[in-house]
């Protein structure tokens, strides 16, 4: 079943209505019919079974079956990823969308081999959103996950220490025990940033920073590549909130 997001006001108390460039691929790539299915999600947070009724060449029209369930987790993860080179981003951005990422903060930092001045960083962040919004149809997400504009590591930490739990998964760390007690303290509604370092790691003064007042945690006895380290700690942390 396909996914597609409106504005709240696109929303009757009937039927939805579906504008914009999800018509052309409705009417002209994904063929579809009247009488087709549809999952339809508002971005104030409602989600619908619904039932395509008209299909024009400036609108789509579809009747509201039922309420469909929300398929966010409890809480709210937050991924701060230190911007890697090539297109690991991009992969990073699809699997944490479909882990269940709330927002993912790109990160300018010491060691990042990747710099971005203002202009291009506002034409990345601009494609790294739309493909969280491809991501977010293709896990049948109830919301699309904002990609926040590129923040220097000061601002970066300044913003995930907002959450209720900082996590910092950093390669020098030693055993596991803190990672679980971590994990352990987690609430199923608390809100949680995930900071990861880039390619050549946290610099000293940054891991120094960030020990202050968030949490250092291991990944195991092995070496993450950055793109690799934040699915991770994702994935632990959303079987942390599905199972409550």
């Amino acid at each position: 079943m396909q996914q597609f997001f409106v504005e709240g006001a696109q929303i009757g108390r009937a039927f939805v209505t579906i504008t914009g460039p999800d018509v052309n691929h409705i009417r002209n790539v994904l063929r579809m019919k009247p009488g087709e299915k549809i999952r339809v999600s508002s971005m104030d947070g409602r989600d619908y079974l619904c039932e395509i009724t008209e299909i024009t060449e400036s609108f789509v029209q579809a009747d509201l079956l039922e309420e469909a369930l929300s398929t966010e987790l409890s809480g709210k993860i937050y991924l701060f990823q230190a911007i890697p080179k090539g297109d690991r981003m991009e992969t990073v951005i699809e699997k944490a969308v479909e882990l269940g990422v709330h927002e993912i903060i790109p990160v300018a930092m010491k060691r990042c081999v990747v710099r971005l001045d203002e202009k291009k960083g506002a034409a990345r962040v601009s494609r790294w959103q739309k493909l969280s919004e491809a991501a977010a149809k293709q896990a049948k997400r109830s919301k699309i996950p904002r990609i926040h504009p590129i923040l220097p590591y000061e601002k970066a930490l300044a913003y995930a220490l907002t959450c209720d739990v900082c996590l910092v998964p950093y390669e020098n760390a030693r055993g596991m025990k803190a990672t679980e007690d971590a994990l352990a303290s987690i609430g199923p509604e608390d809100s949680v940033a995930v900071l990861i370092g880039p390619e050549g790691g946290f610099s000293e003064e940054e891991i120094t920073m960030a020990r202050e007042r968030a949490q250092i945690i291991s990944l195991g006895r092995r070496i993450l590549r950055t793109d690799t380290a934040g699915i991770v700690i994702l994935s632990m942390l959303m079987l942390k909130m599905e199972m409550g």
